[in-house]
This record gives structure tokens, C-alpha cells and sequence, in this order.
């Protein structure tokens, strides 16, 4: 395994805008020296929840994405606020644009999004053993609640308003997640 880069100064280029840039000054286990530049880390990450209604049935969610002004259906997901941990945050989430908690929450992987600029990442977590229980959020509008077969996930990857790649490997996870869980082999 090689030995990660050692960092030797790091400084904000544009600290006042909506995305600041950083940059990283890195030397390389061979000497050689290089600046890369990445988006600042901001927050304290996101979730994504997968919501089994049961066995078979997953619960995404249809909202309103404004970066392609378009409805997508996909998995509630959100930022993980100040002062909570990430099964907090799901369980938030989950009740605020689902309207179910989950008595049984399990993080399952955690992902990245563009890890050669961004540090951002998103905490996976299924949940399971549902209840009614809904929180008001930031939504705009109620987000419609669609249930889907997990057996036919495949059938999500030909459809239009199905695009965020988030949602997408979260789904296919958690289903490689349950299927090892029901076979009875670890999941790493």
C-alpha cells in the first residue's frame, strides 16, 4: 500500500463563496511535489436512506431537482446537521420527506461523490421495521411516496426521471446488503 501524500500547506482561495476552493500543497512518497485544488469541506456530509416498507418493497421518493428543473424519483436524502450523528440525521430525514421512522436503522457504506475534487461524502443507511410518524421539512412541496420491488431495481435504469447516481448505487448496495445478510455472509 502506498504511503498517502504528505500535505505541506492548505489555504482557501475564495472563502466567501458558495463553494470555496482549496488548495492542497502534497508531496509524493517519490519527491515529487504537486498543488491540487478541491471543492472545501462544508458540513458534516449527507445521507442517503434506503426505506423498506418490507422485505420486498423499497419507499423512494418523486421531488422537484432544480439543478435539471425536472421531477426525480429516488432515495430521501439529506445533510446531516449540526449536533447529530449519521442514524440521527436518517432517521430525520426519512420522517421529514417519507413520513416513517424506523425502529431498526443500519449504516451500510458510505460513498463519495467526486473524490479527485470533492471531499463531500454520503453515509448509506437502510431502514427497517417502518412506522407513521412525519416530521415537517424544507420541502415546498409534500414529496410523492412511490414503493418499488427491490427485484426490480433493474428496471429503475431504463427510466428518465431516475438519474441521481447516489440513489442509484445506494439501491444496488443495499440490495447486495440484504441478500449477504439472508445468505448469512458478513458484509465488510
Amino acid at each position: 500500500m502506498r504511503r498517502l501524500p504528505h500535505i505541506h500547506a492548505t489555504r482557501i482561495l475564495n472563502p466567501d463563496a458558495r463553494f470555496p476552493i482549496e488548495q492542497v500543497d502534497l508531496e509524493f512518497s517519490n519527491g515529487v511535489r504537486r498543488t491540487y485544488e478541491r471543492q472545501a469541506t462544508r458540513g458534516r456530509g449527507a445521507v442517503a436512506i434506503v426505506p423498506m416498507r418490507d422485505p420486498e418493497t423499497v419507499l423512494l421518493v418523486r421531488e422537484y431537482v432544480c439543478g435539471l428543473h425536472a421531477y426525480e424519483l429516488g432515495l430521501a436524502k439529506g445533510r446531516v446537521e449540526r449536533g447529530e450523528d449519521i442514524l440521527e440525521a436518517a432517521e430525520r430525514e426519512l420522517k421529514e420527506e417519507v413520513g416513517v421512522g424506523a425502529h431498526k436503522l443500519t449504516l451500510i457504506k458510505r460513498l463519495s461523490l467526486a473524490p479527485t475534487y470533492m471531499s463531500h461524502r454520503t453515509d448509506i443507511v437502510l431502514a427497517e421495521d417502518l412506522y407513521d410518524e412525519r416530521l415537517e421539512g424544507d420541502e415546498p412541496e409534500e414529496l410523492e411516496v412511490v414503493p418499488w420491488p427491490i427485484a426490480k431495481l433493474d428496471d429503475l435504469l431504463t427510466r428518465t426521471d431516475v438519474t441521481e447516481g447516489r440513489s442509484i448505487a445506494a439501491l444496488f448496495i443495499a440490495r447486495a446488503f440484504l441478500k449477504a445478510r439472508a445468505e448469512g455472509r458478513a458484509w465488510e
